[in-house]
């Protein structure tokens, strides 16, 4: 099965990840995606963290491609477990 398009829970300045979901099935998969993936995406240096759930729809097509190709190979991590990207992930 195939992941779906979850919400979007905003970002963490603490941890410098924004937060998404994806469903699979009725199951919600937790989601984050590094401030430094997303720079590396949109080449810039350092995006405002006031600009950083926008930057995350702009690129959040790529993102959840890859949350579901990481989902699929059951790259987990954390407690409980959910799918982190990072830069080195969307290298391409």
């Amino acid at each position: 099965m195939t992941l779906v398009r979850g919400s979007i829970g905003g970002y963490e300045d603490d941890r410098m990840v924004v937060l998404f979901s994806m469903m699979d099935g009725d199951t919600e998969v937790r989601c984050a995606v590094s401030a430094s993936a997303m720079d590396g995406l949109d080449h810039v240096p350092r995006t405002p963290a006031a600009r950083r759930e926008e930057q995350f729809v702009r690129l959040r097509d790529r993102i959840e491609a890859c949350a579901s190709r990481k989902f699929l190979a059951r790259e987990f991590e954390g407690n409980p477990p959910g799918i982190i990207v990072r830069g080195i992930d969307l290298k391409t």
